[in-house]
């Protein structure tokens, strides 16, 4: 089982998960950060690192974003093949959409 970012990273793109993920998962588009669940151990050393509290358990995503499972499933696979590997924290791109806790 993998995690998944979910809808309050949407504009947000805080990397402080990024950091800490020990099999480097995560990719980044223009609107936010997803976890590859082919390559997530589900270590769970990203969720207390969100500060929108976007992260989740495949299995405790709240019914409203369940959708976002499989958009990162979709978007993981699709940032592999272009520029969209993160490894390291960023700076904050918050949008007019974040809605930072």
């Amino acid at each position: 089982m993998a995690h998944v970012v979910t809808q309050p990273c949407n504009d947000c793109k805080y990397t402080d998960c990024v950091a800490v993920c020990p099999v480097e998962c995560f990719y980044m588009d223009d609107k936010m950060v997803y976890i590859d669940p082919a390559d997530c151990i589900d270590c769970e050393a990203c969720v207390p690192e969100c500060p929108v509290e976007a992260i989740f358990s495949e299995s405790s995503v709240p019914g409203q974003w369940k959708s976002f499972i499989q958009l990162n499933t979709d978007r993981s696979k699709a940032l592999k093949t272009s520029k969209g590997h993160i490894t390291e924290k960023q700076d904050p791109l918050e949008g007019p959409e974040c809605k930072k806790k």
